[in-house]
């Protein structure tokens, strides 16, 4: 039998709550990942995500900062409005990604917990003589995610709502689909008191609020097709291979590191691998791990990012292929004892770019 995996010491209420199951996200599920999926779009649930880490950048410099440094344009962001950005490489390669609200006094950066120490260590160095001061507050804040009206009674510090998939001020779609899978879900992320957790797995235990796992959070997510530092950033993964100009970076803004590799391949090309979405054969009871090698006729063609159950679409995944793969093609997923068939379906075209004429797709269910 697997040992559980520890989790943050903020979380081990809800780690000891009955039929809890860990992994290396912290609480995998409370007992019933499904219904917990559907509890969470449905509003009824809230998921304590402690695989998130909580940064804060204050000082009066902050906005500007983060400006000339990041993807994003922040100098105007209202408090209050949710946005996301990310950090680039000198080659335009993504290192590190932020959800991103400012409270008008501070600036709240919530980010991958296995990447908080690089960012926060990044961000320490850049700051030569202006007035900011980044810090990791995770020992005294945590996160808790759900729709906006779930989160709202919470006594939250700041409250993050996911932007996606709308293409924000400056930014562009790739994704020919229509309606985009990511229409309907309505996210947020509070940030409340450490102190404060205690009392909601109190209200758990009484059957008064209940909880989700990081598997209902993560299927939610990889059935949108929105994409995660953690997973879809293998180092060399360049934003418009995931359509992260939707709501990660702003074209039209100042200068920044990686940025004329974001402007050379949007405007006069096209990026070398593309997102697809995957419906994986659901006869077999097996889900491929994530990193598993993606193939096209026995070739292998690129490797799956994220992975998950879906509470109605069945097994599901994200991959990133080669962009040479014809959107058309029939490809298979290693798993532990063979492959499986996967059916894809775009989430970035081949001619991604400025200049591509892209057609308006149904989604894949539609069509069949």
């Amino acid at each position: 039998m697997t040992e559980p995996v520890p989790v943050p010491a903020a979380f081990e209420p809800f780690a000891a709550l009955p039929g809890a199951v860990t992994d290396a996200s912290g609480i995998a599920h409370l007992g019933n990942p499904v219904r917990e999926q559907r509890d969470l779009a449905a509003g009824r649930a809230l998921a304590p995500l402690a695989d998130r880490a909580v940064l804060t950048v204050s000082g009066e410099d902050r906005l500007t900062w983060l400006d000339s440094i990041t993807s994003q344009a922040l100098t105007s962001l209202a408090p209050g409005v949710g946005t996301e950005l990310l950090v680039l490489d000198p080659q335009g390669h993504v290192e590190h990604a932020a959800s991103v609200v400012d409270d008008g006094e501070r600036t709240w950066l919530l980010v991958d917990r296995d990447r908080a120490a690089a960012l926060v260590g990044w961000l320490q160095r850049m700051r030569f003589r202006l007035r900011v001061d980044p810090q990791d507050v995770s020992d005294t804040y945590a996160v808790v995610g759900g729709t906006s009206s779930a989160v709202a009674p919470l006594p939250a510090a700041a409250v993050w709502r996911d932007p996606w998939p709308s293409v924000t001020l400056g930014g562009w779609g790739y994704s020919p689909v229509d309606p985009h899978p990511g229409g309907e879900r309505d996210w947020s992320e509070a940030i409340v008191a450490v102190a404060d957790l205690a009392q909601l797995a109190d209200s758990a235990v009484r059957g008064d609020q209940p909880l989700a796992g990081s598997l209902a959070v993560e299927a939610l997510r990889v059935a949108a097709w929105r994409p995660r530092a953690s997973h879809e950033a293998d180092g060399r993964t360049l934003p418009h291979e995931v359509d992260w100009l939707r709501t990660a970076v702003h074209l039209d803004k100042g200068c920044y590191r990686g940025q004329e590799t974001v402007a050379k391949v949007h405007n006069l090309g096209h990026p070398p691998r593309r997102l697809v979405s995957l419906q994986l054969d659901g006869s077999d009871a097996e889900l491929p791990e994530v990193g598993a090698i993606v193939r096209r006729e026995g070739t292998e063609v690129g490797a799956i990012t994220s992975v998950a159950r879906h509470h109605e679409e069945g097994p599901i995944a994200l991959a990133i292929v080669k962009r040479s793969v014809p959107v058309d093609a029939a490809l298979e997923v290693d798993v532990a004892d063979g492959v499986i068939a996967a059916a894809q379906e775009v989430v970035v075209p081949p001619d991604a770019g400025r200049a591509a004429s892209v057609p308006r797709l149904p989604r894949l269910s539609q069509r069949r």
